[in-house]
């Protein structure tokens, strides 16, 4: 089971008010996307939803759990996160750091087992990071990077993903790839996803839902074939957009760049 829900949630960093009034209800199987301009507070969202940061107002559950009430290792089994960037402290290499997704699962003074060690292999291996498990993670190239905290989450084996642009760093193959593994993790483990993206067309094929971030605390969400429309993204992003149809689903263009709002 893996269900994030809140009712009436108030949000704020600084003067910007990120949403007010926000009920969503992510469900078991779910890949939720958020789309929004830069600074609409995307990062704040996630990072509320995760527990660091408290709302101005309403509830999240986890679980059906309040999310305040839970232990911080419950947190950390349940919901994983992944930061829009990386800040590592120490010189640890790819397997080390990798193997840091097992710590909420580890007692303590407990070291991690062959079978810990066998899911950080498959995980690394999964994002082509197998031949690099020795080499210290601040030679990474960013994409690298990235790669690598998709592969920590993976070991960690949360029930809930938070993605904070996943893709950022990769390259369109990679992207492609980080997507789908979100995608089959969730189908897989009887999870959900909710991932912070500037591409819509990532979310257009990859997610079953959307939530729109405008600005000024309003919002709007839904599945994904009906919130994905000229009239919603031009007002989302003040620019036109230009939907086009293909064999796997619409593409969505900027019609006049020029014409885009800061």
């Amino acid at each position: 089971m893996a269900e994030l829900q809140t009712q009436g949630l108030g949000i704020r960093i600084g003067d910007v008010r990120v949403c007010r009034d926000l009920d969503l209800h992510v469900r078991e199987g779910e890949s939720w996307c958020i789309l929004g301009r830069n600074g609409t507070g995307k990062t704040t969202l996630l990072h509320t939803l995760a527990g660091l940061l408290p709302p101005v107002a309403g509830t999240i559950a986890v679980n059906g759990q309040p999310l305040q009430t839970l232990p911080r290792r419950t947190i950390a089994r349940q919901i994983g996160i992944l930061f829009q960037d990386h800040r590592d402290a120490f010189p640890a290499n790819v397997l080390e750091t990798v193997l840091a997704g097992r710590h909420p699962w580890l007692g303590p003074l407990q070291w991690e087992t062959s079978a810990d060690l066998a899911l950080a292999h498959k995980a690394l291996h999964a994002v082509g990071l197998v031949d690099m498990e020795q080499r210290i993670i601040t030679t990474l190239s960013g994409g690298e990077r990235r790669r690598l905290g998709i592969a920590t989450l993976l070991v960690q084996d949360p029930q809930l993903l938070l993605l904070d642009e996943p893709t950022n760093h990769l390259d369109p193959r990679h992207q492609l790839k980080i997507m789908w593994m979100v995608r089959e993790h969730v189908q897989r483990a009887d999870g959900s996803a909710l991932a912070a993206l500037h591409d819509i067309n990532l979310a257009a094929r990859y997610c079953s839902h959307v939530v729109m971030l405008f600005g000024n605390g309003e919002w709007c969400a839904g599945e994904t074939g009906a919130m994905l429309d000229e009239t919603r993204l031009e007002r989302l992003y003040g620019c036109p957009v230009e939907r086009l149809e293909g064999s796997q689903g619409p593409r969505f263009h900027p019609a006049d760049p020029s014409a885009a709002a800061d």
